[in-house]
């Protein structure tokens, strides 16, 4: 199972409508949108889209719910850097990561001199509402999501802070999430 992370991902095609000449990394807390927000940005740059947990979860043969059950969180992480640095290396696409996943110094360093990181924020306020709306999220099934999440971005917000790119979407539409990133990338 530990060489299935190192799969190749599916190839969907895609060429640039902007000038992007790395791939495009989403990192933020759980709820924030990066899986979302990622398909449209693809899209509207004609890039492919991939979702990190997606491609760790078809590698491993496993949720990533039974991954952390079975192995633990470190086990989780490492498959997880292997993942990304695969990703990274396979072509311009736009990649979504879990919440975790930046804040391995090792997979952040490589998404840093990598890709293009790109900080989607919202108010926990926003993210309690739309986690709720599933219970796959294995840092939220023992304890209270609000705390949960108010602990992890206490934790977490200053190392996302690194990334080159930080958008904060809230409740605006989708789209207008994806503007003020291609905003953002041509400048």
């Amino acid at each position: 199972m530990e060489d299935s992370f190192d799969q190749p991902a599916e190839d969907s095609g895609g060429s640039t409508g902007l000038e992007v000449d790395r791939p495009i990394v989403l990192i933020g807390l759980m709820g924030v949108g990066k899986t979302t927000v990622g398909r449209r940005l693809a899209k509207k740059l004609d890039l492919p889209f991939v979702d990190a947990d997606e491609e760790i979860e078809k590698a491993a043969g496993l949720t990533i719910s039974e991954i952390f059950d079975r192995f633990g969180e470190d086990y989780f992480r490492d498959g997880e850097r292997r993942v990304i640095s695969r990703l990274l290396d396979d072509h311009m696409q736009v990649i979504a990561t879990g919440g975790g996943a930046f804040m391995n110094a090792e997979t952040r360093n490589l998404i840093l001199s990598q890709a293009t990181a790109v900080w989607l924020d919202a108010d926990i306020d926003i993210l309690v509402k739309r986690v709720a709306r599933r219970d796959t999220r294995p840092l939220l099934k023992n304890g209270d999501p609000e705390q949960i999440l108010r602990k992890l971005a206490n934790e977490r917000n200053p190392v996302y802070a690194q990334a080159h790119v930080h958008v904060v979407g809230n409740d605006s539409p989708h789209e207008t999430t994806v503007n003020s990133i291609l905003s953002s990338l041509a400048q």
